[in-house]
């Protein structure tokens, strides 16, 4: 029997049940969904609306329906349109007319607003501690070649040298930026839909403030039109999945470069790697590539979303049940890309010497020889054009740049010290640089951010129940 039944007769046709269903996808959400019937139930009982008995009788009936889903003995009939449906159906065959009362004073549209509130903020507190780790894992992988150091590139072409540990780190504090908007995220969906009916809240004596308070909602809505219709927390979640996946794709894509012979600079190790069917030589970085991959994913997941709230008209429309999938898909994703990275990363091995080779390219020194002329007095602009001269003139065949620098009367011994390996990544000292110096200040800062962070997040895993 649908919970429309006494208006429309007859029951559903077969091809209206198979697309309007979504218990395929939503029964993910069956605890969430005890959660918050359990908070109605004691919001009911607060209101006079259920007696003690009946209350504890619901309660009870709950819990017994927590633990058959729970161990997998639920039986789902045909007729469970959802899973709100097939708990509700189920807590009324177990405490008969008593069932019948849990809906009283809610709709579908608060109850799904609710359990998806529920579950997008323990969702989003998983995320934070999973994007967190990754970025406490560069953190720490930086820490064992501290001296180590590699060309830094602009346009894929050889720039500035940096410390191996600059680099990482780098892509450190962009994971702490994805964790900071995923904090944001989880504040604005803190707030319990529960109690707004289906479009104008109830006749009925409810106080939604009880429910809040049961669920450990940081607010309760002000609007009901806009509590059951509103999915910005939805597409918010979507926003920082998909951003957090670009910069996953842009460290694959780095892993790839990186492990291919025609740089040298890692290898991942074997867990983490993937051999050919065919080519017997074959190490392909197929995390990595998936990470790249998967970025597509996420975007398209927001996107799709987006493309379903721009043109509805207030409250609830069904279109709102196209939330679901591409948010799980994307927090599932995401939460797969991020342990992957993370133990490429952990087990990785970095060849420090290929590193150093390529970095200390003379070409690389460039900015030095110009900047050692600004020192001496030399305005940038032409000590940038005599540099770029003396460098055309070792592309052309005049000789290394080292012996033209050597053989330029602007130059001379001291200027060549600037080729030694290593010199120039050891130059680079203002705050925030990729040298040594600022880079002891920028471990403590990242060690405080990391803790900050971490901090932040307690409060938003604290309130969450386990999915």
């Amino acid at each position: 029997m649908t919970l429309w039944s006494g208006r429309l007769h007859g029951g559903l046709a077969d091809e209206m049940a198979a697309f309007t269903t979504s218990l395929e996808f939503d029964r993910q959400l069956w605890r969430v969904d005890v959660q918050g019937s359990r908070a109605h139930v004691v919001a009911l009982g607060a209101a006079g609306l259920l007696s003690e008995d009946e209350v504890t009788e619901l309660l009870g009936a709950l819990e017994d329906v927590a633990r058959e889903l729970d161990g997998d003995s639920f039986e789902f009939v045909a007729s469970d349109e959802d899973i709100h449906t097939a708990v509700e159906r189920r807590v009324t065959e177990l405490v008969g007319s008593t069932g019948a009362r849990l809906h009283t004073g809610r709709s579908r549209n608060d109850q799904v607003a609710t359990d998806l509130r529920l579950w997008t903020r323990h969702a989003t507190a998983t995320l934070i501690d999973d994007v967190v780790d990754l970025a406490a894992a560069l953190h720490e992988v930086a820490d064992r070649a501290p001296d180590a150091y590699l060309p830094g590139y602009t346009h894929l072409q050889r720039a500035q040298p940096v410390l191996l540990s600059h680099h990482l780190r780098a892509h450190a504090w962009a994971l702490l930026r994805d964790a900071d908007r995923l904090l944001d995220a989880a504040r604005r969906a803190d707030v319990s839909p529960l109690g707004a009916g289906a479009l104008a809240g109830s006749s009925l004596p409810l106080e939604p403030d009880v429910a809040r308070r049961e669920l450990g909602f940081a607010s309760t809505f002000q609007n009901s039109l806009d509590a059951v219709s509103d999915r910005d927390f939805v597409a918010e979640l979507l926003f920082c999945a998909a951003l957090c996946g670009v910069h996953l794709s842009r460290m694959g894509e780095e892993l790839v470069l990186w492990t291919s012979a025609e740089f040298g600079f890692c290898e991942l190790d074997d867990r983490f790697s993937t051999g050919s069917s065919m080519l017997p030589q074959k190490k392909n970085p197929d995390a990595a590539e998936l990470a790249r991959g998967k970025a597509g994913r996420l975007i398209g997941n927001l996107t799709g979303v987006l493309a379903t709230l721009k043109g509805l008209p207030l409250a609830y429309n069904r279109d709102l049940q196209e939330d679901k999938e591409p948010l799980f898909d994307s927090v599932a994703q995401l939460h797969l890309a991020l342990a992957a990275l993370r133990g490429c990363y952990e087990t990785a091995a970095f060849d420090t010497t290929a590193m150093a080779l390529a970095a200390d390219d003379a070409d690389a020194v460039a900015v030095d020889l110009a900047e050692w002329l600004v020192v001496r007095g030399t305005p940038f602009r032409e000590a940038h054009q005599k540099v770029g001269s003396l460098v055309a003139r070792a592309h052309e065949g005049g000789g290394a740049l080292r012996d033209v620098v050597d053989a330029d009367d602007a130059f001379g011994a001291e200027a060549l010290a600037l080729f030694e390996p290593g010199a120039a990544v050891r130059r680079r000292t203002t705050p925030g640089g990729a040298g040594p110096i600022p880079g002891v200040a920028q471990r403590a800062a990242l060690d405080a951010a990391l803790a900050a962070v971490r901090a932040r997040a307690e409060s938003v895993v604290t309130r969450t129940a386990p999915l």
